[in-house]
This record gives C-alpha cells, sequence and structure tokens, in this order.
C-alpha cells in the first residue's frame, strides 16, 4: 500500500478522498489556490502546497505545477478526484511517465471513453445497447439532415467532446437542425476544444440511470448496481437515488451485465460509472456515455452496499485485488443524495459566492454529510457551487423520505443562498414521493409550480 497520495482537487472531494486514505493508513498532500489557502481541504491534509492563482486553469489544471508538488513532496500516488484533471489522458500519462500512478484507469481508456461519438461506435460493436444515431461524428448539415430524417425527429445534436450538459441542442425539425449544429459546435469548441457533434434519437421521458463499477488488474470488473439520477436541471444532476425506484430485478441485471460488457471492453480497471437512458414504457435501455473517474453521487452506492468506493479506487491503483466479490454483494435499504449548491433557487440558480457565516450539519441515523468547508469559509466565485452532499438511508425508500425531511429541516446555512429551500419542497412533492418523475419532471413539472 501506498505510503503517501497527492490529491489534486479541492472542495468536498478532496477532503473525502483524504479520509479514505486516513483509514488506509496513508499521509496525504493537498494542493491549494491562492483563494483556498484557508479551505478544509488544506487544513485535514498533513502537507499542502500552492500551485497558483484562484483560476482553475492557472492552479488545479496546471498539470506541471502539480507534478511539481509530487515530485517534491515524494507522493507514489496521486488521485484526482472528480472534475479537473481527473478525465484527462494526458495528465494520466504524465503521471505514469514521472513514476507516479495515477489513481483511475489507464489513459487509453480514459481516451477511448471520452470521445463520446467513438465510444457509443465501441459499445455498439461490443454488444452494449446505444441510442440509434449518427455512426460516429456527422461532418456538416447535409449529412446530419440524413441521420435525424432516418431516424425520426426530435433528435438530438450532442457535442463528441462533451460532458455536463453542454453542447446539446433538441432539435425537432429539419428548419431547426442547421441553427442546431452551429451553436452546439461554437459550445463544445469552447467548453471542450473540439467542435465535432453527432447526432442521436431524443427520448421525451426518459430515466437517466447509471451503473458504478469497478474492476482491478485481477480479472474483475464487478457491477455496485445502480442508482438514478432522473432529477436534473438543465442536464446537470442534483439528486440521486438508489435503488431506482422503477427498477425491476431483471431489468437491474441486464443493465448490470451490460455495464460490466462495456467496462471490459476498454480494459477498465479502478472505478467508474456507466450511464443509461432508461425508457420505461418500453423497459429499453440505451448506452449514453462512461465517466472514467469517481462520481460525486458515489455515496449513495455506498450506503446500500456498506462499501468504501475510494478505498478500492486505491487499493485498484496499488495493484491488489478488490476486496469483495459479486456475489457479497447485495442492496440494502434505499438511500438518497442532496447536491449543496450555493445557488439561489429563486433567482435562476445564479451562483452565491461569499462567506457562510453559520454552518450546521444534520446528525442522526442514517445521516451522512460531505462536506467541503466549515463555518466561517468562503464559497469562491472560482469553482464549482457545491459545498456539501447530504446522503440519507432508511431501511425502504419510505424511511428514507422521512429521515430526508428531517435531516433537510435540520440545516442551517446562512451567509450565501443554497438549494436546501428546493430540497425540502422536492421531498414533499407527491409526484417525487411516487417516485414518478423523469429527466425532463423537474424543469416541465416541478419548478413550474409557484413556491408557496
Amino acid at each position: 500500500m501506498y505510503r503517501k497520495i497527492l490529491v489534486a482537487n479541492r472542495g468536498e472531494i478532496a477532503v473525502r478522498v483524504m479520509r479514505a486514505c486516513r483509514e488506509l493508513g496513508i499521509r496525504t498532500v493537498a494542493i491549494y489556490s491562492e483563494a483556498d489557502r484557508e479551505a478544509l481541504h488544506v487544513q485535514y491534509a498533513d502537507e499542502a502546497y500552492p500551485v497558483g492563482p484562484p483560476p482553475a486553469k492557472e492552479s488545479y489544471l496546471d498539470v506541471a505545477a502539480i507534478i511539481d508538488v509530487a515530485s517534491r513532496a515524494e507522493v507514489e500516488a496521486i488521485h484526482p478526484g472528480y472534475g479537473f484533471l481527473s478525465e484527462n489522458p494526458h495528465f494520466a500519462a504524465v503521471c505514469r511517465t514521472w513514476g507516479i500512478d495515477f489513481v483511475g484507469p489507464d489513459p487509453d481508456a480514459i481516451e477511448k471513453m471520452g470521445d463520446k461519438a467513438k465510444a457509443r461506435e465501441l459499445m455498439r460493436s461490443s454488444g452494449v445497447p446505444v441510442i440509434p444515431g449518427s455512426e460516429g461524428t456527422v461532418s456538416g448539415f447535409e449529412e446530419a439532415e440524413a441521420v435525424a430524417r432516418e431516424i425520426g425527429y426530435p433528435v438530438l445534436v450532442k457535442a463528441a467532446g462533451g460532458g455536463g450538459g453542454r453542447g446539446i441542442r433538441v432539435v425537432g425539425s429539419a428548419e431547426e437542425l442547421r441553427r442546431a449544429l452551429e451553436g452546439a459546435e461554437r459550445e463544445a469548441r469552447s467548453a471542450f476544444g473540439t467542435g465535432e457533434l453527432y447526432i442521436e434519437k431524443f427520448l421525451p421521458n426518459p430515466r437517466h440511470v447509471e451503473i458504478q463499477v469497478l474492476a482491478d488488474r485481477h480479472g474483475h470488473t464487478l457491477s455496485l448496481y445502480e442508482r438514478d439520477s432522473s432529477i436534473q436541471r438543465r442536464r446537470q444532476k442534483i439528486l440521486e437515488e438508489s435503488p431506482c425506484p422503477v427498477l425491476a430485478p431483471e431489468m437491474r441485471a441486464r443493465m448490470s451485465e451490460a455495464a460490466v460488457l462495456a467496462a471490459e471492453a476498454v480494459g477498465y480497471t479502478g472505478a467508474g460509472t456507466v450511464e443509461f437512458l432508461l425508457d420505461p414504457e418500453s423497459q429499453s435501455f440505451y448506452f449514453i456515455e462512461m465517466n472514467t473517474r469517481i462520481q460525486v453521487e458515489h455515496p449513495v452506492t455506498e450506503a446500500i452496499l456498506g462499501v468504501d468506493i475510494v478505498k478500492e479506487q486505491i487499493r485498484v491503483a496499488a495493484g491488489q485485488a478488490l476486496s469483495f466479490t459479486q456475489e457479497d454483494l447485495a442492496v440494502r435499504g434505499a438511500a438518497i443524495e442532496f447536491r449543496i449548491n450555493a445557488e439561489d433557487p429563486e433567482n435562476r440558480f445564479l451562483p452565491s459566492p461569499g462567506q457562510v457565516t453559520r454552518l450546521r450539519w444534520p446528525l442522526g441515523p442514517g445521516v451522512r454529510v460531505d462536506e467541503g468547508l466549515v463555518e466561517g469559509g468562503f464559497v469562491q466565485p472560482y469553482y464549482d457551487s457545491l459545498i456539501a452532499k447530504l446522503v440519507v438511508w432508511g431501511a425502504d425508500r419510505e424511511e428514507a423520505l422521512m429521515r430526508a425531511r428531517r435531516a433537510l429541516a435540520e440545516c442551517e446555512v446562512e451567509g450565501v443562498k443554497t438549494t436546501i429551500p428546493l430540497f425540502r419542497r422536492l421531498v414533499a412533492d407527491p409526484d417525487f414521493v411516487a417516485g414518478r418523475y423523469s429527466t425532463r419532471w423537474l424543469e416541465e413539472s416541478f419548478l413550474a409550480q409557484p413556491v408557496g
């Protein structure tokens, strides 16, 4: 096992990884921008080093600066968390060049799954169901229009190098297609450095269901079953739960088998997530993408299975086998995760940076909080607005919802606006309580209701 790991991230995920390291007896090294000098992850680590000014591209995305710290601190491995450099094959390769283990998959696997269009074709050839659409990227309007006409409108125009809901347009007719292609290409080029696009059939009311996988270098690839991530705003997840309220055991088995097949197709190692769209009416599911990193919502899976996914990541990177088998995994109860963002739900979810003047997280049975700051800390305007994740567990979904209401009522965050009031309303909504929602439900139904 490693003696020392550098965590190339910040906020709650950096603290989460460091906690796993501490339980494994591993010393931790934090990096920080000038804005994060007093941040919680800096205080928690055994050592901490500055890497640059507040903008992420000059600090948390500066590969040379991070490798320099890793070299000086004499670490054996780097854990990238999620976001930033976690799905950057160049960074993973540079780590390897410097003799530092990257706690994640090989660069080749990251690259194969990073191009969404190529990943679709790889999955199709491997027998994993994919949504009808173009074979690879489209070269212009004529080719895109031919694909759209063949599979039928409405369609999705999607960025090949995309993620996080960016570079996507819903198109209902040929007249809209040209404008959508131009807009998606501009957004994709700005966000991902490439304007390549592909076309997919648009499913009107799907569920977003993802399968957590773990794989080691000893021939073991496991499914840790599903999370329902359908509660989304602008294609960004804000809440996740497991098990999926509408997934039958037979469907869970089929999706798990497809996810393992997808991971094995790229020789995957470590923790990853295979994302699908589920059509509840036809009981069909389709591959969307694979996230080649730890997910924000991994605690939901940990809650229902009693495993520590981050520890398994570290064990795999160190060359060890997974500490459990598929037969050891049994779903127990239900869990829900709420992403506590510093945003104003009453004002178009605008970010709300500033100092947190009062902070009290809930406690008690079945409640977990992965926090990224403490009272008196600052929500910085330079980074993602996620400040904590509230995770509740119950013996069944009804108990999980009861605990969610209690825990959300106990939350006290002052000084910045947060999504907590939104979640308090959400867990009382009859449709959500009944599990009647899709990826479009939050925006088109719930948020359309008057408040009060």
